[in-house]
């Protein structure tokens, strides 16, 4: 017999290593939306065993770790780096093409 995943499945199930949540976070982040970073942000989370298990990794409150990553949400870098810590994952700083930095 012939399974099939729903995408969501796939996504959840690739999610889970660190180098997957990485290309997937920067493909996201490339877009430069934080709104959508903060959704992907999400996914990782939710792959990885939900924000009940961010939380007590991170020493952070759950409500404090739904508002963070929220659409609303306006987290501090030492958040996102705390956060993206406990997957493996880390923040960087890319050089952008010459042409799309306006020069």
């Amino acid at each position: 017999m012939n399974q099939t995943l729903s995408h969501r499945d796939y996504l959840m199930k690739h999610l889970a290593a660190p180098a997957e949540a990485s290309a997937y976070l920067n493909s996201v982040a490339e877009d430069g939306d934080i709104k959508f970073l903060l959704k992907a942000i999400r996914d990782v989370v939710e792959a990885q065993g939900g924000v009940g298990a961010l939380a007590e990794k991170t020493k952070l409150g759950r409500t404090t770790l739904y508002k963070t990553l929220s659409e609303t949400g306006n987290p501090a870098v030492s958040t996102l780096d705390a956060i993206l810590a406990v997957y493996g994952i880390r923040l960087g700083f890319f050089p952008i093409a010459p042409e799309a930095a306006g020069r």
